[in-house]
């Protein structure tokens, strides 16, 4: 697949600014996880002399496990749903692949693709070596607009964007267990108390009094992710933009802009309306990265 002729050499692998600022929302994460580790080891710390210092510092070992490409792999691939393309598929990504690697300077095997079975329009750079791709963007874009969506996620890996993102879902793996689990406690306190509470005005009290308890603990921890979620999204905004630069510089430009054109015809994300919903949305509107693409084709930086 030829690059385009606006095409530059693109800078090597560098922390961007985006993959700067999202050390913030990590940051974020930090006390609601420390929060939720202490109160998973306090049972444990009762009636052993495992001190917590010891599950803070075990939770960071394995945290730095998906940074370890066989790691994520063997383990990662298959939490995500993900396998390994098809022949078919690998026919078709492994030369739009090959060009991106040479765009680069890279080995074509230093970054792993990987396949998602599903209907939507998407692919996603997770951890320090993984690129998801859905069948449906397989099966739906041309090979040019295909390039232009792996241009662009390998583009998340060379800014760096992915580090902060896979430290952050590891950190919030605590807190969302233990909402979980105050949720599901809570439904069981009213149950209890809608089953036995017209009987019994004490299980009715007792109930009461946990299922408002399990509430607010789990609310504490909801809050703390709903929080780190939108300051993400707020960083994940300008992390897409640079992406898409890079993808220009690579000479994979137009190819982008027009999977996103796709994506506009097929309506297949709506376009957020008011502070609140662009907070809420993961990534910027697709017009408006359209049109920075645009601007990027017609007037490349020097």
């Amino acid at each position: 697949m030829a690059r385009s002729a606006t095409s530059v050499t693109p800078r090597g692998r560098k922390v961007e600014r985006s993959a700067v600022w999202a050390i913030v929302p990590v940051l974020a994460m930090v006390p609601f996880s420390l929060l939720a580790l202490y109160v998973m080891w306090l049972p444990v710390g009762w009636l052993t002399p495992l001190a917590f210092r010891w599950v803070v510092l075990v939770f960071a070992a394995l945290g730095s496990l998906l940074f370890i490409r066989p790691f994520q792999v063997s383990v990662l691939t298959p939490l995500l749903g993900a396998r390994r393309p098809t022949p078919s598929e690998a026919d078709t990504i492994e030369p739009l692949w090959t060009a991106i690697a040479e765009a680069n300077s890279l080995s074509p095997d230093r970054y792993v693709v990987r396949i998602v079975d599903s209907d939507e329009l998407n692919a996603f750079a997770c951890g320090g070596h993984l690129v998801v791709v859905t069948t449906f963007a397989i099966e739906r874009l041309s090979r040019a607009e295909l390039q232009g969506v792996l241009a662009h996620e390998i583009s998340h890996h060379l800014g760096l964007h992915t580090v902060s993102i896979t430290i952050g879902h590891w950190l919030s793996a605590p807190p969302l267990l233990l909402a979980r689990v105050g949720f599901y406690l809570e439904n069981v306190a009213v149950a209890a108390s809608r089953s036995f509470g017209e009987r019994s005005p004490l299980v009715d009290a007792a109930s009461t009094v946990v299922a408002s308890l399990m509430r607010g603990a789990s609310w504490i921890f909801t809050a703390g992710l709903r929080a780190a979620d939108a300051l993400a999204n707020i960083v994940g905004h300008e992390a897409e933009f640079e992406a898409d630069q890079r993808a220009v510089a690579m000479g994979f430009g137009r190819e982008l802009a027009s999977a996103l054109r796709r994506v506009l015809a097929g309506a297949h994300v709506p376009r957020p309306i008011g502070w609140r919903a662009r907070i809420a949305a993961s990534h910027p509107p697709a017009r408006t990265r359209v049109a920075r693409i645009e601007a990027l084709l017609r007037h490349p930086a020097r």
